[in-house]
C-alpha cells in the first residue's frame, strides 16, 4: 500500500511539473509572438503613423501581474512612483501638478499576453490615480493598478468638469467587479512575527513607512477577490496525500495568462479553504486561503523568489516622508 502511494505521488508530481513547464513555455511563446508582431509593425510602418516612446516608468508595489487590482482606486494604499525620463520631461514641466488631486496615466500593457481577447490591440490604456506628492522628475501616486516596470506614454491632470460623466454606461461584465468584495480578511497568529522578520530586508526600498502600513496594504488588496473567474466559479483542485493534506499552491490571476485555469490531474477538492494562493507585494510573497463564504485567512509572508525587481535607484518612503507629513 505504501509503495503504491509513493508511486502515485511521484506520478502526480511529474504531471504537475509537466503542466508547469508547458505553461511557462506558452507564456514565453506568447511574449515572443507579441515582440515579433510589434517588430513587424515597425518594419511595415506607414509614413503617416505616429510611433510612441515612453516618457517614464512606474515603480509599483505590485511586483507581478498577480494581485494587481482590476481597476484603479480600488486599493487606496496601492502606491507607485512615476519616474519620468529627465531628457524627455524636464522637472519644470511638472510645476503646479501637485495642485491637482488626481491624474490620468496613459500606459502600455507591457506584460500582456492576451493578444486575441476583447480588443485586437490591447497595448495602450488609461487609468486615474491620486497624486500624493511631486518631487523633481517624480510623482508619488496612490490607488494605482499598475505593475512594476509599466512604461508610461503620457499624463494629464483630472478635470472634474469635463472628465466626469454623470450618465455614463458600462457593460454588465464591468458591473460584476463591484461584487468581488470578500467577507473578511483575517491574519494568522504567526503572520505578524513573519512580517517583522521580512520587513528588515525590504524596508529600505519600500514605499511604506512601517510594518503596520504594509499589513494594511495587504488587507486592502485581499479585501477584493483577486482570483481569476475560473478559480472563483470552479476552484482549482487540491493535492491530497494519505493521512495528510498538502495544499495546492496557486497564483490568482495566474502568471500563465489572464483568467486562464491551470490544468490539474487530481480529484475534486474536498474543501476550498485548503487551497493556498500566493500574492507578491514589494518583493514579499503572501500566502492565503479563502473559503466558500469569502473569508480570507492570511497565513504567512516570506521573501519572494524569482521576482525581477531591482533595488537600485528605486523610490522609497524616506524620499517622500517630508512631503507626506
Amino acid at each position: 500500500m505504501e509503495s503504491n502511494v509513493k508511486e502515485l505521488e511521484a506520478s502526480l508530481k511529474s504531471s504537475v511539473d509537466k503542466c508547469a513547464a508547458e505553461r511557462q513555455g506558452r507564456i514565453r511563446a506568447q511574449q515572443e509572438l507579441r515582440k515579433a508582431l510589434l517588430q513587424q509593425k515597425t518594419e511595415n510602418m506607414d509614413p503617416t503613423s505616429y510611433p510612441m516612446i515612453p516618457i517614464g516608468t512606474v515603480q509599483s508595489c505590485f511586483s507581478t501581474r498577480n494581485g494587481t487590482p482590476r481597476q484603479p482606486l480600488l486599493v487606496p494604499l496601492a502606491r507607485a512612483c512615476l519616474m519620468f525620463d529627465p531628457m524627455r520631461v524636464p522637472p519644470a514641466s511638472l510645476e503646479g501638478l501637485e495642485e491637482y488631486s488626481h491624474i490620468w496615466i496613459i500606459y502600455v500593457f507591457h506584460l500582456n499576453t492576451d493578444l486575441d481577447k476583447l480588443w485586437l490591440e490591447p497595448s495602450r490604456s488609461k487609468i486615474k490615480a491620486k497624486i500624493e506628492a511631486v518631487q523633481g522628475h517624480m510623482i508619488l501616486l496612490s490607488g494605482v493598478d499598475l505593475v512594476d516596470g509599466t512604461p508610461v506614454l503620457d499624463v494629464k491632470p483630472y478635470l472634474p468638469y469635463c472628465d466626469s460623466i454623470q450618465d455614463s454606461m458600462v457593460p454588465e461584465w464591468v458591473k460584476e467587479d463591484s461584487l468581488l468584495a470578500v467577507a473578511s480578511v483575517i491574519f494568522s497568529e504567526s503572520f505578524h512575527s513573519a512580517l517583522a522578520d521580512c520587513w528588515e530586508s525590504v524596508k529600505r526600498s519600500s514605499l511604506y513607512s512601517s510594518q503596520s502600513e504594509m499589513k494594511k496594504l495587504i488587507e486592502q488588496v485581499l479585501s477584493w477577490d483577486i482570483r481569476s473567474s475560473s478559480q472563483r466559479h470552479r476552484p482549482h483542485k487540491s493535492i491530497l496525500t494519505v493521512g495528510n493534506v498538502e495544499p495546492a499552491k496557486i497564483s490568482p490571476n495566474g502568471e500563465d495568462g489572464e483568467g486562464e485555469e491551470t490544468p490539474n490531474p487530481v480529484s475534486e477538492i474536498c474543501d476550498p479553504s485548503l487551497i493556498v494562493y500566493h500574492l507578491n507585494l514589494e518583493s514579499l510573497e503572501i500566502s492565503y486561503t479563502i473559503d466558500c463564504e469569502g473569508n480570507v485567512l492570511v497565513d504567512s509572508v516570506a521573501p519572494a523568489s524569482n521576482v525581477p525587481r531591482s533595488n537600485q535607484n528605486r523610490c522609497n518612503y524616506t524620499m517622500w516622508k517630508d512631503k507626506l507629513g
